[in-house]
């Protein structure tokens, strides 16, 4: 059963959708969030008991610059930097008021915008990062330019100094990020993770142990009291494809279904949880099945986060 949350005294939930892709090349990530609440996830919420209020932000693609050179390796880096900056104090604003923030991608360079916002109310907060891939490359490693996997090397303050990026706070520590579902890690990655010393939790670890003891490893690594706030960044590509087809850089041998359902229950229980990131649905990709079967899955691990359970 799930606890009070100890942050949040209210049951109140602002979902926020990010409908961008600016941080990676594909197109149709845009239409990810507008896809889960036409699933119908704002009743799913308030039928559980929650506040919904929802704040759609279909205008971000204006933000696009007619003129978005390439600086420091890093693709269309003004128009992810306008949208981000953007997004986050409108987070910052709803985390201040006390509601569970809810946002919805996307691709996932949108976590500047969430990490951001969510540690700028929570400085104390540890950050659970489940996803395929590390995002922690910086303006120097990166190969691809991508920005979707870079996002926390600036919230990490180890990107050095880029000219659109200076608005972004090193807000997190490496003593206050987990991963969880690593299965393909670029080798400057692995050299970032080992320097900073940040615990990673790979596939390999949830074979080895299972899931449950690795959330709790976890936890007692970045929130050993259980009294800090946890925000949760889900990259459903941290799923196998089986699961979540319908997402842009697919990694087979993921997360199952239920060991990605287990993460989000087991983070709602401890009554810490003040924030969750769903990022990198792509309706646009795979065929219908599979689109409607990625969409169900994103609504499903947002309930879990809000506290719905088996029993």
């Amino acid at each position: 059963m799930t606890q009070d949350n100890k942050f949040l005294p209210d049951k109140k939930v602002s979902i926020i959708g990010v409908p961008f892709n600016g941080g990676q090349p594909h197109t149709g990530v845009e239409e990810g969030p507008l896809r889960l609440v036409e699933f119908g996830l704002a009743n799913q919420l308030e039928e559980m008991g929650w506040q919904v209020d929802y704040e759609a932000n279909e205008h971000i693609s204006d933000m696009r610059p007619e003129d978005d050179p390439v600086v420091m390796k890093l693709k269309q880096p003004k128009y992810v930097s306008s949208v981000t900056q953007t997004v986050a104090k409108q987070i910052h604003d709803r985390a201040k008021e006390k509601k569970f923030v809810l946002t919805l991608g996307g691709d996932h360079s949108v976590a500047l915008a969430t990490v951001s916002g969510v540690f700028s109310q929570y400085p104390d907060a540890c950050l659970i990062w489940v996803d395929a891939h590390a995002d922690v490359n910086t303006p120097g490693t990166t190969d691809s330019g991508n920005i979707h996997g870079c996002p926390l090397s600036f919230l990490l303050g180890i990107a050095g100094d880029h000219p659109n990026f200076n608005w972004v706070k090193p807000v997190l520590k490496a003593n206050r990020l987990v991963y969880i579902g690593l299965r393909d890690i670029d080798d400057a990655e692995k050299k970032i993770i080992h320097e900073l010393g940040i615990t990673a939790y790979t596939m390999h670890h949830v074979d080895k142990w299972g899931i449950g003891q690795v959330v709790d490893m976890a936890l007692d690594r970045v929130n050993p009291n259980r009294d800090l706030p946890i925000h949760l960044s889900f990259d459903v590509d941290a799923l196998d494809p089986s699961v979540a087809p319908s997402t842009g850089t697919p990694v087979r041998g993921g997360l199952t279904f239920r060991e990605g359902h287990y993460i989000c229950e087991a983070l709602a229980e401890t009554g810490l949880l003040v924030a969750a990131d769903i990022m990198e649905v792509n309706p646009a990709l795979e065929n219908d099945n599979a689109v409607f079967q990625t969409i169900q899955v994103g609504c499903s691990l947002a309930r879990c986060c809000l506290g719905e359970s088996l029993l």
